[in-house]
């Protein structure tokens, strides 16, 4: 008995399925019309139709970091597959999983130039993870399931498949064969922590006096929020987390002294700068976080922790380096201090506590409120207030991103979805689609500004097409405001081409895309604008806050210095 035969577009869809994928992002072309047909004969996977492939891949971006599943794009060759480059990019220095399905010319016209052929495997090899050309119809499915694989272990990324039309046909078909438990040879990341490493760890932990827990981005990933709480008052000690790392371990946790970097907190930066023992968890020691890496802690001993071994010692080097899963580390080293009675020494805990405590009492993340003009620090404690601090923040690129970070105290993990390492502007407003998709019952927030929002902006359409009923906080100070205060920080305050001179209405803009539209224009009405705006649970809002264009972003690293080298405000050192 002859079996069953399929296309290789009925494939992929079959593939995707099978993989349990809801939802796939995406825009249609000639090259992958036949897998649009199949999605069409077809109930068990959701197409959502963006209008720019862009924002397909920010949208699947968001889906993934709030889910923890793999994102899932598809779009047509060449230009098609082009405009997912900066998205493909965005989710490959934040760690995310997704897998792209992109179009290519029938295999006979590839390398010919032909129409609307563009080299996407080799455009995009340098940020991904892994990359595949399907050449054999019957490979389609295997190569899908192994995709997801790598996409979503280890230290996850995007994967990008080339499908050429002619796999894709009515004139080449196949049996369908899926292997979802994949197993490869070549590639079987470290799970657990080398024991020796695990005891050398906590030795240095023991030793310490002036211990500080450093948690980054993976802690979100590897879903090790719990253990780390756990860890932390085990171990009764300072801990900061990254810009990616927020909401790893409450805000509000009595422990936790703030974000680090370059917008870090004043305690988190010089508690750092002061310890004997840095314990990095997920954390690759980027340059918002170090500053000058020759001036970087230079007394600390660093237990680097990380499941990619070649972020280890890639920036700082590590006197302890530990390969393995964060939260199966976490329970080594726990299991490793429930086995060896550790107890903190509290006389050295206690007074390690009195020297961050006074750099606590320096006014962190103060602002001034000058006469009715909204500082946008107020807009962000308003929003916490309203939201009782349960609302997915989405954040576009700039001052309002660090505003964000800094005033909304993120009390559980994959609640704060931005873009970390590439700081992409247009990423807020598609990624808060993909998690209202999501969570369609939870406040979902896109914080953005008068220039990010701009980039992706046509998302509105898509936002009404598919009933995705998000809030967009825009803080319009008329200008790109964080390279406008670089150039008054930096160039004498020379505003080259910064000011947005011709700015759209936003409200009669969000109104032409059947949305609900309100300005916010003085400090007396910002609570009671913003509890209407969150009243409405059935349509997008499209909130435009006029804030003080002047105001700056601190504290601050200064340019060159070490990591606790800082402007707490103007003209102010820390």
């Amino acid at each position: 008995m002859t079996k069953k035969q399929f296309t290789g577009a009925q494939m992929v869809v079959k593939a995707l399925a099978a993989l349990d994928v809801k939802y796939i992002f995406g825009y249609p072309g000639g090259t992958v019309l036949d897998i649009y047909d199949a999605l069409f004969q077809q109930t068990e996977v959701e197409h959502i139709l963006v209008r720019h492939e862009q924002a397909a891949t920010h949208m699947a971006d968001g889906f993934a970091r709030a889910t923890g599943e793999v994102g899932v794009v598809l779009a047509t060759s060449g230009p098609g597959a082009t405009n997912c480059i900066t998205g493909i990019a965005t989710a490959y220095m934040d760690s995310i999983p997704m897998v792209v399905l992109s179009g290519q010319v029938p295999s006979t016209l590839i390398g010919d130039d032909a129409f609307q052929e563009t080299d996407i495997v080799g455009c995009s090899r340098p940020i991904v993870k892994h990359s595949f050309n399907c050449r054999v119809v019957e490979e389609i499915p295997n190569i899908i399931a192994k995709a997801f694989y790598i996409a979503s272990t280890g230290r996850p990324g995007p994967v990008v498949i080339e499908l050429p039309k002619d796999l894709l046909m009515p004139t080449s078909m196949g049996e369908f064969h899926i292997d979802t438990d994949v197993k490869m040879r070549s590639y079987n990341p470290n799970i657990k922590g080398h024991h020796k490493q695990i005891k050398k760890a906590i030795k240095a932990i023991s030793e310490a006096k002036k211990l500080v827990i450093y948690a980054g981005g993976g802690i979100i990933i590897a879903n090790a929020s719990e253990l780390l709480t756990e860890l932390v008052d085990k171990l009764d000690a300072p801990i900061t987390n990254t810009l990616m790392g927020l909401g790893g371990i409450s805000g509000t946790h009595k422990n936790y002294i703030g974000m680090l970097g370059m917008h870090g907190s004043v305690e988190a930066n010089k508690t750092m700068a002061n310890a004997d023992v840095i314990l990095a968890l997920g954390a690759r020691f980027d340059d918002r976080v170090t500053n000058n890496v020759k001036k970087f802690c230079p007394d600390a001993k660093i237990v680097h922790v990380d499941i990619d071994p070649t972020s280890i010692s890639k920036t700082i080097n590590a006197h302890i380096p530990v390969v393995g899963l964060l939260d199966v580390v976490l329970q080594q080293l726990l299991d490793e201090l429930i086995a060896t009675d550790f107890a903190p020494n509290k006389e050295e805990r206690v007074n390690w506590w009195h020297e961050v405590n006074q750099w606590r009492e320096i006014n962190r993340v103060s602002y001034v409120q000058e006469g009715d003009q909204i500082k946008p620090q107020r807009v962000i404690e308003a929003m916490y207030k309203i939201t009782k601090g349960e609302a997915y923040v989405c954040s576009d690129v700039g001052q309002h991103q660090m505003f964000a970070a800094q005033y909304y105290p993120f009390a559980k993990p994959r609640q704060w979805i931005n873009s970390g390492g590439l700081g992409t502007m247009g990423f807020g407003l598609p990624a808060a689609m993909g998690v209202k998709l999501a969570f369609p019952e939870s406040h979902v927030i896109c914080i953005t500004g008068d220039g990010s929002i701009q980039m992706n902006i046509q998302e509105l359409s898509t936002c009404l097409q598919y009933n995705l009923p998000v809030v967009i906080i825009s803080l319009n100070n008329r200008s790109l405001g964080m390279v406008r205060q670089w150039q008054d920080m930096v160039y004498g305050g020379r505003h080259s081409s910064s000011y947005m001179e011709s700015l759209p209405d936003f409200v009669k803009l969000a109104e032409s895309y059947g949305h609900v539209g309100m300005q916010i224009n003085h400090l007396d009405e910002l609570e009671d604008k913003l509890n209407e705006a969150f009243a409405i649970k059935n349509r997008l809002v499209f909130v435009d806050v006029l804030v003080d264009e002047k105001e700056h972003v601190y504290p601050m690293q200064i340019r060159l210095g070490a990591i606790d080298d800082m402007w707490i405000k103007k003209g102010v050192k820390a």
